[in-house]
């Protein structure tokens, strides 16, 4: 089977630029990833792009063909939108593009821009990634579902306060040093407890913040950069997606992504890896509950034990397993269309030595884990130092 190696990757940095576009952010990290993988553009075959809610939030859609002359690329591009897994599902279809042979080249990435409007605004605008007929229409936002998830968690298998804040004051350390965070700034544990209530048991600190930016990575094949003499040493070895249903109240329980659980297992299936090879993760999480499941889904704790693994010292920077050390969505910053691209561009800077926490990490394999909305849908990508 082809391999598909990362020749480039580019990302803007994250926060509010409320007077950017969304074409202007998503040409920076376009022309950053290309100018890095230096391949001829006539060489890009196509772009897969993910964007979420840029109808609503820049009254833009068909944002495919902008993308792409924003890029300076004149190839076919679709949008990919599957709520905050956009990126991540473009990500995955550039794999599956130069793995079936239909493209040696593929630009992929996302963006989005979300401060330009006002706090309710873009909040209404992020909740119909959930069942507008049943949960939207009753009122529901994704703190609040987040926080029925994380009350389920906590009834069944137990759990503090505390055990959420050192998730959220680890993933703010991890950000510190990352030029690209929307919140280089460091928390204590006492001020996660002290902050407002957003949605209880969900708290201002477990929550992800509003978010500009974009990112993009070229992919290309092994006999590509054979061929001109690419040095690209690092591949995505491993693509799975998962479903689930899309209300809450429909799925048989709570407390668990059963859509991430399929994801990972293709995953790792398609890379013939298991959890234990796995040296770092970057995981999806908007809320610190959802890092606690994601790093379940994945295999690296059985349900329930995950809980305690950022107070345990477990995913620390310095831990076993080390997760988001680009500061995550936490702290990093959640650009929703962009965010699973910008996982996999953070896991190649971190592979490759180029990151400034990759002095962290303990192995050649680490994986990507991208979700939508409550995780009714979900991708995760292997990627693998292959020399």
């Amino acid at each position: 089977m082809t391999t598909v190696r990362i020749a480039g990757a580019g990302l803007t940095r994250f926060g509010s630029s409320p007077d950017r576009t969304g074409r202007d952010l998503f040409a920076e990290a376009a022309l950053s990833a290309r100018e890095q993988a230096g391949i001829p553009r006539d060489d890009v075959d196509e772009i897969t792009y993910g964007n979420f809610m840029g109808e609503l939030a820049e009254r833009q859609g068909h944002q495919g063909p902008i993308m792409a002359e924003a890029a300076g690329l004149d190839c076919p591009a679709t949008r990919y939108e599957e709520a905050c897994a956009s990126a991540g599902v473009a990500v995955r279809a550039a794999v599956t593009a130069i793995r079936s042979g239909r493209a040696d080249v593929v630009l992929a990435g996302g963006m989005e821009r979300m401060t330009n409007q006002e706090t309710e605004d873009t909040t209404e605008f992020l909740a119909i990634a959930a069942d507008e007929l049943y949960e939207v229409r009753a009122g529901m936002t994704f703190p609040g579902a987040y926080a029925l998830m994380q009350r389920a968690y906590l009834e069944e298998f137990g759990g503090e306060r505390e055990d959420f804040a050192h998730i959220a004051v680890k993933n703010h350390d991890h950000a510190l040093p990352n030029e690209y965070a929307q919140y280089r700034s460091a928390i204590s544990v006492d001020d996660h407890l002290d902050a407002p209530m957003i949605s209880d048991p969900v708290g201002l600190y477990d929550s992800c913040p509003i978010t500009d930016g974009a990112a993009a990575v070229v992919l290309c094949s092994d006999a590509y950069a054979d061929e001109h003499g690419i040095d690209a040493p690092i591949a995505i070895t491993g693509t799975g997606q998962g479903g689930d249903k899309m209300a809450l109240h429909d799925r048989a329980y709570l407390n668990r992504t059963p859509a991430a659980d399929r994801a990972a297992e293709e995953a790792y299936a398609d890379a013939g890896i298991t959890p234990d090879d796995v040296a770092v993760a970057e995981v999806h999480d908007c809320f610190t509950i959802a890092e606690v499941l994601a790093l379940e889904s994945l295999g690296f704790y059985e349900p329930g034990e995950a809980v305690s693994a950022a107070r345990d010292g477990e995913t620390t920077k310095d831990g076993s397993l080390p997760v988001n050390l680009s500061g995550g969505l936490k702290a990093k910053g959640h650009p929703v269309g962009a965010t699973g691209a910008s996982q996999v561009a953070e896991l190649f800077r971190l592979l490759s030595g180029d990151h400034p926490n990759s002095d962290y990490v303990d192995g050649t394999v680490g994986v990507t884990h991208n979700a939508g909305g409550t995780v009714a849908s979900a991708v995760v990508h292997v990627l693998e130092v292959v020399a």
